[in-house]
């Protein structure tokens, strides 16, 4: 370690996009340097025109090793891929790093744990958000019982990875997860885990949302309007369920307590390598077609992605749904900041955290959410007094009837709301706090010592590793 006061901290993390838990990794960087820590970011996947500010302006240090292999396959094997890239990534790693760090911080992938503990000698923090192998078989629902899905092709083929996924992921000195709700979760389905993990709330930057944004930028003036907006952040995929915004839209509209000029802004993620993102792009479009909805989509100037044609997308500046494929910082920023942002829509059912809601409080901004997962946590829906948000099944017609309630607040009702919102996120769910607590997991695997590998944990390492190659 290089003092006592500052640690030397690696962060491995799989595709650095613009994603919940990339937003993590970035807001965990930002606040252990602000601690002192110096660190680094190591990834196997970082588009300078796909990714946050702070990861390319120079704000973190990124390290981008391009592995030779693909994401996927025909669309299939993504987690065998996404094994094969970060084992790359480690040997990166081991080969040239290791002198360089006193301790990493790993999430979402397991893969590199007993690698960097047992070759690399270095003490691992896991932060786990999920278990994939939950995710793999279609959205998990507490308390009912989860089956595999697919052929018997499909469950051999996830077998060892599960398997890999679990034995992985109890290597690590340290497990961290961004919920009670991941914790409990997590500790249900990896049977072999000693110990839960302990929970360290995802936390944002309160300044960066706080900062006013510039009117005059062009990508911004084309998301702002002065129509009553409803806002959903999250990325293009399936089991986010924007469909449900769509839909209580829908029936929210025409409604005589409801501004008949209100819209609907999806903002969120896009990649147009990733078929669940297109597949979803193109059903949403779909349920505003069928719900007579005009709609555009647009991205930011310096946005790789191109915008899907569609020959029936309104050429007006105001359509009934905007959607924002890839929001900037600022684009971000100025909707949650609006005085015509209503509310924020949070669709997601049994979401592991879900930073949408703390971003929707700490902008003051009534927050909409299901009534399943991380959002039980981050959001007070009662007593009335105390609330921040409304927790509600994902049902369109009651969505629908709370969008109607909210849009009917008071302004003494909604600046209360919006007093008690900023309160909550910035004492819980702030950067700081988070940093602090991660800095005090990391300085606990650091005095832990060095790592002592038994012979039987290099054989099974250098069997693995010799093994999964071989199988790509």
């Amino acid at each position: 370690m290089s003092t006592a006061s500052k640690l030397r901290v690696a962060f491995v993390h799989p595709d650095l996009g613009i994603g919940g838990a990339e937003r993590l990794v970035v807001d965990a960087a930002l606040g252990l340097q602000a601690l002192g820590h110096c660190v680094d970011i190591y990834t196997s996947h970082h588009d300078e025109k796909h990714c946050f500010d702070e990861t390319r302006d120079g704000t973190l240090r990124v390290h981008h090793v391009v592995p030779p292999f693909p994401r996927a396959w025909r669309g299939k094997f993504h987690i065998l891929f996404a094994h094969a890239r970060q084992l790359h990534l480690t040997k990166f790693l081991l080969s040239s790093c290791m002198d360089k760090h006193d301790v990493f911080f790993v999430d979402q992938l397991s893969t590199c744990i007993p690698l960097l503990r047992l070759l690399g000698g270095k003490r691992v923090v896991f932060y786990c958000h999920f278990p994939d192998k939950l995710l793999a078989n279609g959205a998990f629902v507490e308390g009912r019982v989860q089956k595999r899905s697919g052929g018997i092709l499909k469950r051999i083929y996830r077998y060892p990875m599960d398997w890999l996924e679990e034995v992985t992921t109890r290597q690590a000195d340290i497990i961290l997860a961004n919920s009670k709700f991941t914790a409990r979760v997590t500790m249900a389905y990896f049977t072999s885990l000693k110990t839960t993990p302990k929970v360290v709330y995802p936390g944002i930057n309160v300044q960066a949302y706080e900062t006013p944004v510039d009117m005059t930028d062009p990508d911004i003036a084309q998301v702002i309007s002065l129509r009553p907006t409803l806002l959903s952040l999250n990325r293009f995929e399936m089991k986010k369920n924007a469909a449900l915004a769509v839909e209580a839209f829908s029936r929210l509209r025409g409604r005589p307590t409801v501004p008949n000029d209100i819209r609907l802004v999806l903002a969120g993620g896009y990649d147009p390598r990733l078929e669940d993102n297109i597949r979803t792009l193109n059903n949403l479009i779909d349920l505003a077609r069928t719900h007579n909805l005009t709609f555009k989509l647009i991205t930011p100037s310096k946005s790789s992605a191109c915008v899907p044609s569609f020959p029936d997308a309104t050429p007006h500046t105001e359509p009934d749904v905007l959607f924002l494929l890839n929001f900037t910082t600022g684009q971000r920023s100025a909707l949650l900041q609006a005085s015509s942002t209503v509310a924020l829509l949070y669709t997601p059912a049994n979401e592991h955290f879900g930073i949408g809601p703390v971003e929707g409080m700490l902008c003051g901004l009534p927050v909409l959410a299901c009534d399943s997962g991380g959002p039980m946590e981050s959001i007070i829906d009662s007593p009335s007094s105390e609330r921040t948000g409304w927790l509600r099944a994902p049902d369109p017609s009651v969505w629908a009837d709370t969008l109607e309630d909210i849009c009917q607040l008071s302004e003494a009702e909604r600046a209360a709301l919006t007093r008690r919102c900023r309160d909550r996120a910035r004492a819980i769910f702030g950067m700081e706090a988070m940093a602090k607590a991660i800095d005090v997991s990391l300085r606990e695997a650091v005095h832990m010592g060095a790592v002592h590998a038994p012979v039987n944990a290099i054989g099974f390492i250098l069997a693995f590793v010799v093994g999964f190659m071989a199988a790509i």
